[in-house]
This record gives structure tokens, sequence and C-alpha cells, in this order.
């Protein structure tokens, strides 16, 4: 039951004026409702402006990134050059190149032979980039110097078949980069087996321009090693060459670029996948050599494109080059002819003695091949198929180059002189290319007779070749080759540089 007041000085105008004006607890309540209010739209205004940071900002870090179990999805920023003109004007030297180079601990003690034959420890600048440090007495100073990779255990690696050594591998440029070396224009990738040919790389890179992006290298031999990977991608093995501006935008964005990749493979499609994002397409260069075979490398080198020869990567995987030589020992020679003669290395020439109807094809350096019969050059173009490619397979359609199967018949096989020594001669140099015992020479001996008849006492080979001009890289041709015959046993050939015009061609010796 509810009771009235009978109190006299309460009036109906008090009960009216307590409406109006209320008490203190209710004037708190209502106060606090509207700091409830302006707290959650300062809340709610404060996180939609970190929400629009964080989407219109960069990526966020790579811890954040794992938290999601997922890599931030790539920032499209412009990127501008840092300006390498002031030495535009300046040629390039073996001084503006800095080269990074792949090793292992494990191997170092094997491999840095291979090094040691091409580095100039005076001329040159560059480490080696290994996962651990190498026993002191293994350091020497006719080698690069050794440094040790960063860490790479915090990005994540989820290929079956690979090694995360690919991850290392593939962030050398930017740590190069980040040594900050004065006077750089290009940075070199390339692997403790490969040897290169640091004149013809110069040369090469003297043709583009260092102040723009540019990724310069070559795919391998291998047709299913460029589907696997990619047919535009660099293969690090044969050498990458990537110009001061672009090693400066990998370096900023390459670690969290990686968080994207983890399930590639190894360290050349991780770099190129980070070089892609940035938009920057692969220069080819033949010249750059990944060697993807096994076996015997003769229809490779002995069909060198028309190009500068700057790279070969698998060199221990292969055959010794020279017979008679082990791998070190044919290295060794290999190096010597490089050196004496970097830029026409490996360049082919072609000449007939079309009265014996015999044809000679050079490749200074290594090989003379004597032919039995008239051959055109363009059969000589193709590479006679005498190895496997890296994963066993031998079908010619397998290499992502022109081949042709190899010479079955003994009377058409070539005689075969390799190189065994060279020296200079004033501005030329002077091979002797001896000739090298086939199993089948009693074969061809009893059954090739009237063909082969002015072979039968060929021994050796000089060649005479003379020095290219500095231009001659920028539009190749092949060598020109004249035959002096001096007795049965000993034949001289001059090889040079090609006149203007039709001097050098087939009609030249008919």
């Amino acid at each position: 039951m509810t009771t009235m007041s009978t109190n006299p000085n309460t009036s109906p105008n008090s009960q009216d004026q307590s409406n109006i004006h209320p008490s203190p607890k209710s004037l708190r309540w209502r106060q606090s409702q509207v700091a409830t209010a302006v707290i959650a739209i300062a809340a709610l205004f404060i996180s939609t402006a970190a929400w629009l940071s964080l989407v219109f900002s960069r990526s966020p870090t790579l811890p954040v990134a794992r938290l999601h179990n997922k890599a931030p999805a790539p920032a499209f920023t412009q990127y501008q050059n840092d300006s390498v003109s002031v030495f535009d004007d300046e040629e390039l030297s073996l001084d503006d190149v800095v080269f990074g180079i792949a090793g292992s601990s494990g191997l170092w003690k094997q491999r840095k032979e291979y090094v040691r034959l091409w580095w100039r420890p005076d001329d040159m600048r560059g480490h080696v980039w290994m996962e651990e440090k190498v026993p002191e007495e293994q350091n020497d100073e006719s080698l690069p110097p050794v440094m040790v990779s960063e860490d790479i255990s915090r990005f994540r690696y989820t290929n079956p078949t690979g090694h995360p050594s690919g991850l290392r591998i593939s962030r050398i440029i930017s740590e190069c980069f980040r040594l900050r070396l004065p006077k750089v224009r290009w940075f070199v990738l390339a692997d403790d087996d490969t040897i290169m040919n640091v004149v013809n790389l110069v040369a090469v890179l003297s043709k583009y321009d260092a102040s723009e992006m540019v990724y310069v290298g070559s795919p391998s031999e291998s047709h299913s090693a460029n589907t696997y990977f990619s047919h535009s991608m660099a293969f690090g093995g044969g050498g990458i060459a990537i110009s001061y501006p672009l090693a400066k935008a990998l370096s900023e964005i390459q670690d969290e670029c990686l968080e994207r990749y983890p399930k590639l493979y190894g360290s050349d499609d991780r770099l190129h996948a980070c070089i892609t994002e940035l938009g920057v397409p692969l220069t080819r260069e033949p010249g750059f050599h990944q060697c993807d075979i096994r076996g015997n490398a003769h229809g490779l080198l002995s069909s060198h494109p028309i190009a500068p020869f700057v790279s070969i990567h698998h060199v221990e995987a292969v055959d010794p080059i020279y017979p008679g030589l082990n791998s070190l020992e044919s290295l060794t020679l290999f190096t010597q002819a490089m050196r004496l003669q970097p830029s026409s290395f490996l360049q082919r020439s072609i000449c007939y003695d079309c009265l014996h109807h015999l044809t000679f094809s050079v490749s200074l350096g290594y090989v003379v091949q004597v032919f039995p019969q008239i051959v055109l050059p363009r059969d000589l173009e193709r590479s006679e198929q005498t190895y496997s490619a890296w994963n066993g397979i031998s079908k010619r359609s397998e290499f992502d180059l022109d081949t042709k199967d190899a010479y079955r018949s003994v009377c058409k096989k070539p005689v075969l002189l390799f190189l065994k020594d060279i020296r200079s001669q004033g501005n030329a140099t002077l091979g002797s290319y001896m000739r090298s015992r086939a199993k089948d020479d009693f074969k061809r001996t009893v059954l090739c007779f009237p063909r082969s008849r002015h072979l039968r006492h060929l021994r050796e080979i000089q060649v005479l070749g003379h020095p290219l001009t500095k231009k001659w890289h920028l539009v190749p041709r092949r060598l020109c080759c004249k035959l002096n015959q001096n007795s049965d046993e000993v034949l001289r050939l001059t090889v040079g540089q090609c006149a203007k015009g039709a001097s050098g061609s087939f009609t030249d010796y008919k």
C-alpha cells in the first residue's frame, strides 16, 4: 500500500520544482553518461586514424606479418635513383665493380682454387660470403676477403626439396650494398665454382647506363630449368650484374619481399621475384654461362656464341676441358689463355682448304677442329651434343639452344687438336694445338683413307691470334682466318677481326 505525505510544508509546487532541479546524485549519473559518450567517440576516431595509417602506409613489419602467418603485400613505392652522374664521363673500369661471391665453408678449401684463377687482388673489390667463419689458415691475400652472412633464421622457408641457404645467397647483393663502398656502379653475384672473364665483364657492362636500374645475366641452357624457374630469370651461377640504383632499391625492399616467397626453391628465383616487383626486366647477355650440363662440355665450348665470353659455372661438374689434364690443371690452362687473349677468347673462326676439301673450325684458346669434308658455317654454328643436361636428360629438346647430334660416322668426325701451350707474340698470341688421341683413330686410318689421307700426318696447328678492337663487342662478328701450309705435320692459321664487307664469308675460299 502506498502512503502519501502529510507534511504541511509540502505543496504541489514543491513537487514540480523537484522535477525541474534534479538531485546531485541524478546529475552525476547524467554527467557520467556524457563522458562515456565522449570517450567512445574519441576512441572511435583514434582507431579509425590508426586503421587508415596502416592501410595507406608501407606494409607492417616482419613480426606483425609473422603473427598473421602471411607476408605483407608489395609496396609499390617510386624509387629515385641515386645519382652516379659524377662517373658518367668516365670509362667503366674494374674498380667500379663490387663482387659478391657465394661460398660455403665446407667447400671453400677446394673451391678457393677456382676463385684464385681469375681473381685479381690488386685490381678488384669484393668478398666471399659464407654461412660461418672458415679457419684462419684458409685465408689468403691472393683471394677476396671472407665475410659471414647475416642470420636468416627469421625468414620462412617452406620448399620441401630446396635448402634455406638460398635465402642467404639471395641477400648477398643487398649485404654488399650496405657496406657502403665508394665509387660503385655495378654489383656482380657469382658462385665459388664459377670462372669469370673480368675484362669482358667490364666491356659488356659498359654498354649499359649504370645510373638506371639494370639487371644483366642469362637463363640456363636447360629447358626444364628455365620452365621450372623462369625464362626471364638470370641464373646466379653464371653471374648476375645489378646496377647501383637497382641494388639500392633492392636493399630497401628485399627482406620484406622475401617473406612473400617462402615456397621458392633457391636464391636466383628469390632475387628474380623481388626484382620483378620493382618492374625491372632481365637484360640477356649470352656470354654468361650457367652451364647446367654434365659430361663432356666440348660441344658448348667449341660453338660459343658470337659474343664476349664472360663466365662459366659448374666447372668441377664437367669432364676436364683439355685431354690428359685433371680438372684444376685444365682450368689453369683455360684461364691462362683467357688472360692472354680476353676479348677473343673462345671466339670462333672458320676457314677452308677447298683443294683438299678440309674445313678448319677454330675456337681460340680451346680447340681446332679439322673436318675431312666441307662443312658450311650454318651447320658449324650448332652445338654438337656431347653432354647431357644437369637433370640427366640427353634429348635435344631439353636444351634452349641450337644443338645437333654428335657425329657418329668415323669418316665424318673432325680431328681434334686441343690447346697445349700459349704465349704472347708482340700484341698477338701464338697458341700450339696438339692432336688428341681418339679411340677410333685406327678405324679412321683403315676405313677412311681416301677421305682423310691429308690428315694422317697432321700433329700440330699453330694459331696466331690478333687482338680485337675495343668496339668489337658492340657489334660482334665471327672472326676470319687464313691457312698457311707449313708441312704435312704442322699447319699455321692466322685469326683476326674481319674487314668490312664480304671478307670472311664462304665465298672467299671458293
